[in-house]
């Protein structure tokens, strides 16, 4: 064998050497980058999916098992969706197995549900599988403790259960269980108000499902109601005899206050009369020790004698006794000259 044929073979083997390697090397690359799993499982299940579609989902770090589950799901369901549609809602921070659950639901019961409606649905926050089941199954909410006065005076307090539906083209953007809660609420109030009598509202409970329904609540909200029924009606206070009693005692304390006023302008003015009596009997006291001086000077002078002074002491003697005897008290009026 000569050089050249040696040559020849080293060279072959060589080369056979290196496409050795480089298909180890291929071998290598195709195993961690392709999920060959998830593709053989999605080929298998009719629902292929390229490999450079998984080898980005890795590469972009998305949930590359539950998109694929995602996917087979919606194709056996006949749900007209793309790997490419999951992933854009899957990395939108959207639920991609709610949604497709969604669609066969909806697609089973015959409910319009479109794919980006759903996607609108889940990314708003709503559960968009409960709101399917909702449309297929109306759900119960309910009111409780609602309490208002009739015109008698009456508390009346109410209990309902309302039954909705959800109406999926307004569940973006419309308004969601407490308004309805809060509305059938102000209806229950509104009608218990415009009750002359409690008794009305006990014979015919019927009337506030009826006023509720007739308002059309369900304006403007992701639900549509289908039926209000009054579940319980309790009585509360009497709060028109509350209010009477209280008007009462207000007014029993005002004419308190305003006797009392006049008690102590009474009293204000009894003071003031006895000050009054006490300075006349001053000045009765006062002129009446005038009186010994008066007879004294009188006596000097000659006008009044001595006899005559006598009679005078017991002209006052005899008045004292007849005093003394009838039980008057008399002050003495004279004194020495």
């Amino acid at each position: 064998m000569n050089n050249s044929m040696l040559l020849a073979i080293e060279g072959w083997a060589i080369a056979l050497i290196i496409l050795c390697c480089l298909l180890a090397a291929g071998l290598v690359v195709l195993f961690v980058l392709v999920p060959i799993k998830q593709w053989f499982i999605a080929l298998v299940s009719g629902s292929h999916i390229s490999m450079t579609r998984l080898v980005g989902m890795k590469l972009r770090k998305t949930n590359y098992r539950l998109i694929v589950n995602a996917y087979i799901m919606a194709r056996k369901g006949g749900i007209n969706l793309t790997a490419a549609d999951l992933e854009t809602h899957y990395m939108a921070g959207g639920n991609v197995e709610n949604i497709v659950k969604a669609l066969i639901a909806a697609n089973s019961a015959g409910i319009n549900l479109d794919v980006d409606l759903a996607k609108a649905i889940d990314l708003a926050g709503s559960d968009v599988v409960e709101a399917v089941e909702t449309c297929v199954t109306p759900k119960i909410i309910e009111v409780n403790g609602i309490a208002a006065v009739a015109q008698d005076g009456i508390e009346v307090k109410v209990n309902v259960k309302v039954t909705v539906k959800t109406d999926i083209d307004e569940l973006v953007g419309g308004a969601r269980e407490d308004t309805v809660i809060a509305r059938v609420g102000k209806g229950i109030v509104s009608c218990i108000g415009a009750a002359e009598t409690y008794t009305e509202l006990l014979e015919n409970p019927s009337s506030i499902a009826d006023a509720i329904l007739g308002k059309g609540l369900d304006d403007g909200t992701a639900y549509d109601i289908v039926s209000v029924d009054v579940s319980d009606i309790d009585i509360g206070r009497n709060l028109g005899a509350k209010l009477e009693t209280e008007e009462a005692e207000k007014e029993k304390k005002l004419a308190e206050a305003q006797a009392e006023r006049l008690r102590s302008m009474a009293v204000a003015e009894e003071q003031k009369m006895k000050a009054k009596t006490q300075e006349m009997k001053a000045a009765v006291l006062a002129a009446e020790a005038e009186i010994p001086k008066a007879i004294a000077s009188a006596i000097k002078e000659g006008k009044f004698g001595v006899l005559d002074y006598y009679k005078l002491k017991n002209l006052q003697a005899d008045t004292a006794m007849r005093a003394s005897i009838a039980g008057v008290e008399q002050d003495s009026g004279d004194g020495e000259a």
